[in-house]
């Protein structure tokens, strides 16, 4: 990932949502795991809220992806 690239809360959402609909875990549990209301999580699935670093970090833990798969584009 380029160090310059501004990160897109939109695809991070989106992202955020792919995987934990592929790992079959309810937004709910999600937000358990991460510590985090349900609100916020559906703010930042939908693009409305940047999650921060750290946030970033546990939600890839919860997911078992890399923090790189939430920001990055898909192909």
């Amino acid at each position: 990932m380029e160090s310059n690239k501004m990160w897109d809360p939109k695809q991070i959402g989106l992202n955020v949502s792919y995987y934990r609909k592929k790992r079959k875990i309810t937004q709910q549990v999600l937000c358990e795991k991460v510590d985090i209301s349900r609100t916020h999580m559906s703010r930042i699935e939908t693009g409305q809220s940047m999650p921060s670093i750290g946030l970033l970090y546990r939600l890839a833990e919860a997911l078992d992806v890399e923090p790189g798969k939430l920001t990055d584009e898909k192909e």
